[in-house]
């Protein structure tokens, strides 16, 4: 089980998103920013190093969102989604292809990874 952390960026009500290169598994879906623990960091410290390379931003992580576990075909990820703020820099492309802050009204605009969904529900049932 490959253990993934992604972050709940949140700012003025809406929350960003980030649109994954065509090249890569799952390519166009969108997902939250974030990747996989490497060895000997805990969620937390894999979140602010992911966040600084995809985004170019530094964050402060909050409280656990929520965990899931999904089965890809490729592969069983462990999802940890935390809540977040960005306390340094503005997002950038660094590894997307596009970015944008949504509302959870807006959500259903747009088509996310699968690991995603259940964490969807759950946004749009607290907000």
């Amino acid at each position: 089980m490959t253990k993934v952390t992604a972050a709940l960026i949140w700012k003025d009500k809406r929350f960003i998103i980030c649109k994954r290169p065509a090249h890569k598994a799952r390519g166009l879906l969108w997902e939250f920013v974030g990747g996989k623990v490497e060895p000997g960091e805990t969620k937390q410290q894999a979140l602010v190093r992911e966040c600084m390379e995809e985004l170019g931003v530094t964050i402060a992580v909050g409280d656990e969102f929520m965990c899931v576990v999904h089965e890809y075909p490729d592969l069983t990820v462990e999802l940890t989604v935390f809540n977040a703020v960005i306390t340094e820099g503005e997002p950038q492309l660094l590894e997307h292809v596009d970015i944008k802050y949504i509302a959870p009204s807006e959500i259903e605009k747009y088509e996310f990874c699968p690991a995603d969904e259940e964490i969807l529900k759950e946004i749009i049932k607290r907000y």
